[in-house]
């Protein structure tokens, strides 16, 4: 299986669930990259279109490269009726662009899927001088708020949380184990080392309280959940629910977005 298709099997659930970003972050991609009609942007991994629409509301001439056969559809169908939306169903690693040059490209938590060596140069040569990379990640912070919980969850997932090791979550491990800051220093190193320049980290802070079902359908979206096997993924999620019903059925999460912004000396 190709693991960078692990989200293809669930495209409603994805749109419905995953971690939304903020207007502030748009609006600081659009002045950063001088964005408007006239502009190209090119979206690498869109998946339902979370990170889309704000760039296409610029008037720019937009373009995605999408992966998955089922998301690519997906959002295709959503953004129909904006003229200047187009998707591509390929593989930004091998796909031949020709001549096509861009003064935006950004992805929104979907760039760790492609090997440094391979996405950075490339979005480099993708780039118009003084274009603008941009890169969206999430993290979540489940336990502050939720310490009792938390530590209820964190049973039942070592009771039952036993992915396929063919399966499991790999991509990004260079940054799994660092803390925040530290993730932020390789990030803005490793831009430096591909030819970006002017390079820039920014966050956003939100707050979410979830109740047992949107908790479990977030979760459910996650890589490291979807190809879990039966019986376990049912007890997993009747067993993390059971749990955050026990706490009031709300389970109160503080996400951090984090945005860095480059650009093509």
């Amino acid at each position: 299986m190709d693991l960078r298709k692990v989200f293809d099997s669930i495209p409603e659930e994805f749109d419905k669930s995953r971690t939304r970003y903020c207007d502030e972050l748009f609006a600081d991609v659009v002045e950063y990259s001088k964005l408007g009609s006239g502009k190209t942007a090119l979206e690498i991994g869109p998946g339902t279109g979370q990170a889309t629409e704000p760039i296409l509301k610029t008037g720019c001439s937009y373009q995605a490269i999408e992966l998955g056969d089922s998301l690519a559809v997906y959002t295709k169908n959503k953004f129909s009726t904006y003229e200047n939306f187009q998707i591509i169903n390929a593989d930004f690693e091998t796909f031949d662009f020709g001549c096509q040059q861009f003064d935006l490209i950004y992805s929104a938590a979907a760039f760790q899927w492609i090997p440094d060596e391979i996405g950075h140069p490339k979005v480099n040569r993708l780039l118009k001088n003084n274009g603008t990379f941009a890169t969206m990640w999430t993290r979540t912070d489940e336990k502050s708020a939720n310490e009792l919980l938390y530590s209820r969850i964190q049973e039942v997932y070592a009771e039952h949380f036993h992915p396929d090791p063919e399966t499991e979550y790999k991509c990004d491990l260079k940054y799994r184990n660092l803390n925040p800051a530290e993730g932020q220093l390789l990030r803005i190193k490793t831009l430096e080392r591909y030819g970006f320049t002017d390079n820039e980290y920014r966050h956003y802070d939100k707050k979410r309280e979830l109740s047992a079902d949107e908790y479990v359908s977030w979760i459910s979206t996650h890589c490291g959940h979807i190809n879990l096997r039966e019986p376990d993924k049912s007890k997993l999620y009747i067993g993390i629910s059971d749990a955050v019903l026990t706490f009031g059925n709300k389970i109160t999460l503080y996400d951090t977005i984090e945005l860095y912004l480059s650009r093509k000396p």
